[in-house]
């Protein structure tokens, strides 16, 4: 690999986004575009990665945290050569490649082949049946490259040529330098085109070589939410390509959304409809049920997640049904073999192994023990207004239904807890302990009847 600094421009304002957010800031698969492309600039080993930006230029540093990349800010924006100018003095390797923050699915093998050229200036180009909007690869008589124009200053002939610019080059820095030092901004715009260079490199005799990616949706932009949008759809396909290539078997693989990165064992079933944000990592023969949302998550071989449950910051061991319908939150733990039911809520508790909470419960700031019955309708009231405060359940307890216990407070090992009751004290070993008011009934008591009109 040649020694190779990265400039990625991304100054643009994004008018057609009709947003606040900077264009390059609008999140494809959960990541902001940019972010994708400062992934492949480091995994071609640049030396060092120049991001040259603008509007909204406080945010970008913000939203991105990117240590590893040195921001130059380009203000007025005058143009992808102005632009360049100023990376320029930063630049220090042999050859320097050119990125966009708005093209976020361009592959390295595609960038492999460009840097990899050994010419002192390559293009990377495609034919396309609709090249509106893009600059036109004008040819000499012999098939080599003239010049690049662009499409406010082409002519109607020059509009019919099929093989565009994308924008995207690899140049030789010193020869870099020279160029920007000669382009002017005599067109349309008034700015400085950094795909003049190429006129300059025909007229200096420089060596021009041009590549094309194996799929033309490696070189679009985003300009509108409806691209966006187009390559959300695209990055989801081909990640469900990848899936799939490993062994997962996906219910649909045009109904999956990966917002981050997720890591799979063998026999892994994942139904319609799910949305992973974040690291997930599903152990062997996990199986998903449609309209799940998990984010930043671990579940055990062999556990089930049913139909529409939600988990955030979870951990889950090894043979837990979860779902349909539960919410686990931030800080939840799960040894195996646990059951968390339909309408159940969980949140920053630890649940011990064989334990139960299978149906409308509410546990939270809890540590619960192993062969943990938890019954219907059973809530933690952990809060008292002001502070949290964590309930205990040993190992071997069982709460009846609709039981409120108000923390702080240990349920202990081997409790029997009476339906209906509210536990304000710790309660002894092994015994049932109960509250509940007298049962009256009221003779001759009638309902009240709705008044005749």
């Amino acid at each position: 690999m040649p020694d190779l600094d990265v400039v990625i421009l991304a100054a643009g304002k994004g008018t057609r986004m009709y947003s606040d957010i900077p264009k390059v800031l609008h999140p494809l698969a959960g990541r902001p575009l940019v972010s994708h492309v400062i992934d492949t600039a480091r995994g071609l080993g640049a030396q060092r990665i120049v991001m040259v930006y603008g509007h909204g230029a406080n945010a970008v540093r913000d939203a991105l945290d990117a240590r590893d990349v040195e921001f130059v800010v380009q203000e007025p924006q005058l143009g992808t050569g102005h632009a360049m100018l100023q990376a320029l003095p930063i630049l220090r390797s042999a050859l320097t490649l050119v990125l966009y923050g708005d093209v976020p699915l361009v592959r390295q093998d595609t960038l492999k082949r460009l840097i990899g050229t050994g010419t002192e200036l390559a293009l990377l180009t495609c034919e396309t049946d609709d090249p509106a909007g893009y600059g036109r690869i004008v040819r000499d008589r012999g098939g080599k490259v003239a010049r690049i124009v662009e499409e406010k200053d082409a002519t109607a002939r020059q509009k019919s040529i099929r093989e565009v610019n994308t924008g995207l080059l690899a140049v030789s820095t010193a020869r870099l330098r020279d160029w920007l030092a000669r382009i002017g901004n005599a067109n349309a715009q008034r700015e400085y085109y950094l795909t003049d260079i190429a006129a300059l490199a025909v007229m200096d005799k420089a060596t021009i070589a041009t590549v094309s990616p194996q799929h033309g949706w490696e070189v679009a932009g985003v300009n509108s939410k409806a691209q966006l949008a187009r390559l959300e759809r695209i990055w989801q396909w081909e990640h469900a390509q990848t899936l799939m290539a490993q062994g997962i078997t996906l219910a649909d693989p045009t109904r999956i959304d990966v917002r981050g990165r997720l890591v799979c064992g063998r026999d892994v079933f994942i139904d319609v409809n799910c949305v992973f944000e974040g690291h997930v990592a599903l152990g062997d023969r996990v199986k998903i049920g449609p309209n799940c949302v998990i984010r930043e998550s671990e579940i055990g071989a062999n556990s089930e997640v049913l139909a529409f449950s939600h988990l955030d910051r979870t951990a889950a061991g090894d043979a837990c049904r979860i779902g349909p319908y539960a919410r686990l939150r931030p800080g939840t733990r799960l040894a195996n073999q646990v059951h968390v039911g339909n309408f159940v809520e969980i949140k920053a508790s630890e649940i011990g192994e064989r334990s139960k909470a299978n149906h409308l419960a509410y546990v939270g700031d809890s540590s619960v023990g192993r062969n943990v019955n938890i019954g219907a309708g059973t809530i933690t009231c952990n809060y008292d207004g002001a502070n949290k405060h964590r309930t205990v359940i040993e190992d071997d307890v069982f709460i009846g239904s609709d039981t409120q216990l108000v923390a702080p407070v240990t349920v202990t090992r081997g409790s029997t807890i009476g339906a209906g009751s509210t536990i304000t004290r710790d309660t002894p070993p092994g015994e049932l302990t109960l509250s509940r008011a007298d049962q009256i009934s009221v003779p001759g008591w009638k309902r009240p009847a709705k008044k005749s009109s």
